[in-house]
């Protein structure tokens, strides 16, 4: 018996108890002195009398639980890219001529903007929020706390707030699939607007943690725009409702812990990651659900990129062991579709358009963009120093 699989066998009891159990429940035509024996194995099993092992387990979790509804001898004989590299994912899109690229985007491929992402050791938002006096980092986005001192979130609002800062070469990366009619549709965390400020459209966006771009009142749900709260947070306010008789603090649209996604995040997803043939991951940790198991929507044929600093959302612990559950595998021994490519964000998206071909295409994008932006930025603050 392996000597990895015996802790699991070791401790997993009461894990054999339960999953009898649960499908027991279910089962018909089982006599009781059938599923009397069967939980006699599965204890024996559990304590580890029964020479099971790895295959024998991952098989008996598989069918119980439902976990994988696909023959692991099946799965090794799916060979999605050629080559399990950048360069094999531009060439299956090259071969395939793929129309319903799916992105997901995190704060990495904001970074380069200025906008710290969250978990950084140092740098990360939460590592640099203790000047607010906050119970706890993630409080400053608790709508409980929220409710009871809002200033720390709207100081904190005035530092990161959209206008300050230029969309990076990954937002017009996003843009230039768009252009190329290649992209279905963008998925993103970030609450900064930076994909709206590089011309992505609506229609092609879901913004998964909200955005500063609209707000209302916690009270009265009357809605406010982007430029009415920055006046307000930018003269230090507690930006409320102008309703009479109402006085509630007015919220950006981000998703504060406890709250639901936007509806726009759920209608389109089934539709989005079922049709999707190409899944690109940009500068995202992972580590928040349920944009998180987006990844594992997608279908079994579909390639999926990772642009990151560092390996995120691969199978780790007992599932891992086992050959089962979603999640990335880039170091499987059968993978033939997700691909890591660590670095930084921007280098990576343009190296991976200069290997499509787009390479001076993306960097004329931006250049051209960013001139616009620069142009508007003027306009509004001579307009501003005349009134």
């Amino acid at each position: 018996m392996s000597k990895k699989l015996q802790p699991l066998l070791n401790c997993s009891k009461n894990l054999y108890k339960k999953i009898f159990k649960m499908s027991g429940e279910k089962a018909e035509g089982v006599s009781p002195k059938e599923k009397e024996e069967q939980e006699s194995a599965a204890e024996d099993t559990a304590s580890g009398t029964s020479d099971m092992s790895i295959e024998s387990l991952r098989k008996y979790l598989s069918e119980k639980l439902g976990i994988s509804d696909k023959d692991k001898d099946e799965e090794k004989t799916v060979k999605v890219l050629d080559a399990v590299t950048l360069d094999g994912v531009v060439d299956y899109i090259n071969k395939n001529k793929c129309k319903n690229i799916v992105t997901m985007a995190g704060a990495g491929i904001s970074t380069s903007a200025g906008i710290p992402d969250f978990r950084s050791p140092g740098s990360g938002l939460y590592h640099n929020l203790q000047k607010y006096n906050l119970p706890h980092p993630q409080a400053i986005f608790e709508l409980s706390f929220f409710h009871e001192n809002p200033k720390p979130f709207f100081a904190l609002a005035k530092e990161l707030y959209p206008g300050s800062f230029k969309p990076t070469i990954c937002h017009y990366f996003i843009k230039l699939l768009i252009e190329k009619g290649v992209l279905l549709r963008h998925y993103s965390q970030n609450i900064d607007t930076l994909e709206r400020v590089a011309g992505i459209p609506d229609d092609k966006i879901v913004e998964a943690h909200g955005t500063f771009y609209t707000g209302h009142c916690i009270k009265c749900r009357k809605e406010y725009t982007l430029e009415w709260m920055k006046e307000r947070i930018f003269k230090d306010e507690v930006p409320e409702c102008v309703e009479e008789d109402c006085k509630g603090v007015v919220k950006p649209d981000i998703v504060f812990f406890g709250e639901q996604l936007p509806f726009k995040f759920y209608n389109l997803i089934e539709h989005d990651f079922e049709n999707c043939d190409l899944l690109i991951i940009l500068g995202s940790s992972l580590a928040v659900q349920p944009f998180a198991s987006l990844v594992e929507r997608v279908p079994d044929t579909c390639p999926r990129l990772l642009i990151n600093r560092e390996k995120v959302g691969h199978r780790s612990g007992i599932m891992a062991m086992l050959g089962l559950g979603g999640g990335l595998d880039f170091d499987g021994k059968n993978n033939t579709r997700d691909v890591a490519w660590l670095g930084d964000c921007d280098e990576g998206c343009q190296l991976f358009a200069d290997k499509l071909g787009w390479g001076e295409e993306l960097k004329k994008l931006r250049a051209a963009e960013i001139e616009k932006i620069e142009t508007l930025n003027k306009a509004s603050k001579s307009v501003k120093s005349s009134m």
